[in-house]
């Protein structure tokens, strides 16, 4: 049994003050998206006041992306940006999943053109696993949720 917090290795590291946490975890809130709030947003029909942006090669959007989204490598968009994305709607990147920083590399170079702009936490991968529907160069396509990452029935409540 731990007695000490020095011998926790949780608490080794104090929490941040409430002020601190508060403020971090809001903007934290300001850069990124969770594929549930994306698909949420995308399902409700009409504009959904952002563009999704998958950001690996033409071989990884082939082999599935998400609805609606705009390809464009990271490698290309400084030069092709402007023609396929309007500064004044917000841009959410994705690449594949969270082992992948892809998304984090197109959201920086966006943002250095002016954009604004949030990354999907957990990636195409989050996006398949938590049974969204995708496409790929053969149609539609879906896969039911896994377990670990959605809920069965019914919603997550987070």
């Amino acid at each position: 049994m731990i007695n000490t917090i020095s011998e926790n290795p949780v608490l080794r590291v104090a929490p941040a003050a409430p002020a601190e946490a508060a403020a971090y975890f809001r903007a934290s809130l300001a850069f990124h998206a969770d594929v549930s709030d994306v698909a949420a947003a995308l399902a409700a029909g009409g504009d959904p006041g952002f563009a999704v942006l998958d950001s690996r090669s033409t071989e990884s959007w082939d082999q599935g992306h998400v609805p609606g989204a705009v390809h464009l490598p990271t490698s290309l968009i400084a030069e092709q940006a402007e023609q396929l994305l309007d500064k004044s709607v917000p841009v959410v990147t994705y690449c594949w999943g969270p082992g992948c920083n892809g998304a984090t590399r197109a959201a920086l170079a966006l943002a250095e053109l002016g954009y604004q702009v949030k990354e999907m936490l957990g990636g195409f991968e989050y996006w398949v696993r938590e049974g969204f529907a995708y496409e790929t160069w053969q149609g539609p396509a879906h896969r039911d949720a896994d377990p670990l990452t959605a809920p069965v029935e019914g919603e997550c409540g987070c």
